[in-house]
């Protein structure tokens, strides 16, 4: 890996019940990103994602405009040294 990293997002908007974190997770593995993607409490998605850092700059574009039912408003990335502590991509469950 040339340049590896890890970013954790936040992607505010009507992301949640519209198929945000089987979107991002199928955007994060195509990518060959590595992390989860889970629904917040508070209406957010969160996204942790490793791995090229090119990759999660296009898996970042992604989440700005999400799929077809979702309306992104805005998505915080908060960058980071990549931890290799993910295997594969995952769609976790509702977390409070």
């Amino acid at each position: 890996m040339d340049d590896p990293a890890a970013v954790h997002a936040i992607v505010h908007g009507r992301v949640q019940g519209v198929y945000f974190r089987a979107f991002a997770a199928r955007r994060a593995s195509g990518l060959g990103l590595t992390g989860y993607a889970r629904n917040l409490a508070d209406g957010t998605v969160e996204v942790r994602a490793e791995g090229e850092r090119e990759q999660l700059k296009r898996l970042i574009s992604h989440l700005e405009s999400g799929p077809p039912a979702a309306r992104v408003e805005r998505v915080v990335t908060e960058w980071s040294e990549y931890t290799g502590e993910y295997e594969g991509f995952s769609v976790k469950y509702y977390s409070r």
